[in-house]
């Protein structure tokens, strides 16, 4: 199984986004997640593209990797600033996350 295999709820593909407004810099998610989450030399936090590049625009969306969905998921669970959203790529439903049902 490839990292490039997106990941999913039943199947379906995620995707994650940061709001940087609320973000604390605290950097757990890089830690969590270092594959998909970085900090800037701005001191906060954005996802990379899957051909890891930076990704420094507002609402920038990245695919959760499979093998990577409980790293992104725990990043979310334990992000302070609770800035971290992941939904899905169908209907941009937010699953985890401050905004998820």
């Amino acid at each position: 199984m490839s990292v490039q295999q997106e990941a999913g709820v039943d199947g379906e593909a995620l995707e994650v986004w940061i709001d940087q407004d609320l973000c604390t810099g605290d950097g757990i998610c890089a830690q969590y997640a270092p594959e998909v989450f970085e900090l800037d030399i701005d001191g906060l936090a954005y996802v990379k593209s899957p051909q890891d590049e930076l990704l420094q625009d507002r609402g920038a969306t990245t695919p959760v990797p499979l093998p990577l969905l409980t790293d992104v998921i725990d990043s979310a669970k334990e992000c302070p600033g609770e800035c971290i959203h992941v939904r899905r790529v169908s209907d941009s439903v937010e699953v985890y996350g401050p905004d998820a049902g």
